[in-house]
C-alpha cells in the first residue's frame, strides 16, 4: 500500500498534519448534492485513506448537505487520535442544489452546531469561514463579524482552531486581528497561480496554505510540459501537479478529492514521487498550462 509519510508535515495551530491529505467533497452526489452512488465504495475511500497515513481530512456539512460529514462518521468513527478533521462553513445548500450564503453569526453558529453533531465530535478541530460574496465590501464586513462569533465558538471549547477560505490578502491581514488564523485555502494550481505571493507570506509566518482544486477542479489540468515531466517520471500527470505543490512551499497542505479508491492511490503516489530541479523548474515557468473544460476528473 502506498503511503502519504514522505509527503512531510506541518503544524496547524496545535496540530501536527502529514502534508498530502484528502478533500470528501467528491464523496457526495453529482455537483456535490446528494447522496453518493455508491455508499460502500464511498467508505472504502475514506478507509483506504486514513489506512495509507492521512490525517487531514476536508470537509463541510454543506456538501451533500450533511452527507459526506455523516460518511466520515460512518467509515472512521471513533477516530484516530491524530486524524484531524476541517470543515467549512459560510454557505448552505438550496433545495435546488444551489450554493447560497449562510454568513450570519446565527447561521455560522448553527453550522458549527451541524458539523458537531454529524462527525459526532465535542470540538472541531478547524474552522474555514468561506467568503461566498463577490462585493469585497460585503465580504469584509460579513468575515468581520463571522470571525468574532467563531473566535467566541473557539473560547467556548467548541473549535479548536480558525481557518479563512476564499479571500485575498487585506481579508486575510484585516481576520487575523480577530483572531488567529491557521490556515487559508485559496484556489491555485500550476494553471491558477495568483496567490503565489500569497503562498510565501504565509509560509513567513508559519500559516497552512491549503490550495483548493489543486488538480485543476472538475477538469484536468494539460500541457506538453506537464505530460512530458509524467513521462520521464513514468508517473501521471496528477502526481506531477501534486508533487510540484509540495515542493513549491514548505506550509502547502494538499487536499485532492476523489470518490474512488484506484485515483486515491494515484494521488498518495505523489508523495514518493521525487521532483528534479530541472522539472520543477520548468512547469514553474510554464505559462500555457490550461484546464481542459472537455474532461471530467
Amino acid at each position: 500500500m502506498r503511503s502519504v509519510e514522505r509527503s512531510d508535515t506541518f503544524q496547524l495551530g496545535d496540530l501536527r498534519v502529514k502534508r498530502l491529505g484528502y478533500g470528501a467533497m467528491h464523496l457526495s452526489g453529482p455537483n456535490v448534492f446528494g447522496p453518493p452512488a455508491d455508499r460502500g465504495a464511498a467508505l472504502a475511500v475514506l478507509r483506504e485513506a486514513v489506512a495509507s497515513g492521512v490525517n487531514h481530512i476536508d470537509t463541510s456539512d454543506y456538501y451533500g448537505p450533511h452527507v459526506t460529514n455523516q460518511l466520515i462518521r460512518e467509515a472512521l468513527h471513533p477516530y484516530p487520535d491524530d486524524l484531524v478533521i476541517v470543515t467549512k462553513i459560510g454557505a448552505r445548500r438550496g433545495t435546488d442544489g444551489s450554493v447560497l450564503a449562510a454568513a450570519a453569526p446565527d447561521e455560522l453558529i448553527r453550522a458549527v452546531h451541524d458539523n458537531l453533531r454529524n462527525l459526532d465530535v465535542d470540538a472541531l478541530d478547524v474552522v474555514n469561514l468561506r467568503n461566498v460574496f463577490d462585493n469585497d465590501d460585503r465580504a469584509g464586513e460579513m468575515i468581520d463579524a463571522g470571525l468574532a462569533a467563531l473566535a467566541d465558538l473557539q473560547r467556548q471549547g467548541l473549535v479548536r482552531h480558525i481557518g479563512l477560505s476564499n479571500v485575498t490578502p487585506a481579508q486575510i491581514a484585516a481576520g487575523r486581528r480577530i483572531c488567529d488564523i491557521v490556515c487559508v485555502q485559496n484556489r491555485y494550481n500550476l494553471a491558477q497561480r495568483s496567490d503565489d505571493e500569497l503562498v510565501d507570506s504565509l509560509a513567513v509566518d508559519r500559516i497552512a496554505y491549503v490550495p483548493f482544486f489543486p488538480l485543476g477542479g472538475f477538469a484536468p489540468l494539460q500541457s506538453s510540459t506537464l505530460s512530458d515531466v509524467a513521462r520521464s517520471l513514468n508517473a501521471t500527470t496528477a502526481q506531477v501537479a501534486l508533487a510540484w505543490l509540495l515542493r513549491r512551499a514548505p506550509n502547502m497542505l494538499l487536499i485532492p478529492g476523489t470518490s474512488s479508491v484506484t485515483h486515491l492511490r494515484e494521488n498518495i503516489g505523489a508523495a514518493e514521487l521525487s521532483l528534479p530541479d530541472t522539472a520543477f523548474e520548468a512547469l514553474g515557468g510554464e505559462t500555457s498550462i490550461a484546464i481542459n473544460s472537455s474532461q471530467h476528473d
